[in-house]
């Protein structure tokens, strides 16, 4: 499947809107038990995009400090109405890059993951499709993604203050 940008999103309530101007950099599956008990789900699925290229669309955000595994937090932001988590921002990237949460997507189906992470703590009745890379983990980024998508991670951390 290949999807068209822009594609867009938002809460339930519809107060916050946004869109996704590009492509991803890369789509995570993520099977930790922290994304287990922060989505209520056995999985999240988030599409990796600099901040920059989503825009914004209706009220902002409220930014919501917690926990991670890493003990570096995020930044998760919600709708201040209906509570859903949009996109969350890592302390390894900063506020540079959008973690975006893709069953906000008016479409999720365009943005199927990448990779499935931390394959060692999925629920054991899950079945990963064949085809797509499973590690128990994570994974070496110069051999799982997209030439372009790392050549925008270098362009990314060079514009970034020393």
């Amino acid at each position: 499947m290949t999807a068209t940008f822009p594609l867009e999103g938002g809460c339930d309530c519809r107060a916050i809107r946004y869109r996704m101007e590009s492509a991803p950099l890369f789509v995570h599956c993520c099977h930790c038990r922290w994304c287990q008990r922060e989505s209520g789900a056995s999985f999240a699925l988030n599409a990796m995009i600099e901040a920059d290229r989503v825009t914004l669309q209706g009220a902002a955000p409220e930014i919501v400090d917690t926990p991670s595994a890493s003990g570096k937090g995020q930044k998760i932001a919600r709708c201040p109405r209906c509570r859903i988590a949009l996109w969350s921002h890592y302390a390894g990237a900063g506020t540079a890059v959008s973690f975006v949460r893709v069953g906000t997507l008016d479409d999720p189906d365009a943005l199927p993951p990448d990779v499935h992470i931390f394959t060692a703590s999925k629920q054991p009745w899950v079945v990963l499709p064949p085809g797509t890379p499973a590690v128990p983990e994570y994974y070496n980024r110069a051999k799982l993604w997209p030439a372009a998508s790392l050549a925008r991670r270098e362009a990314l951390l060079a514009r970034r203050p020393a």
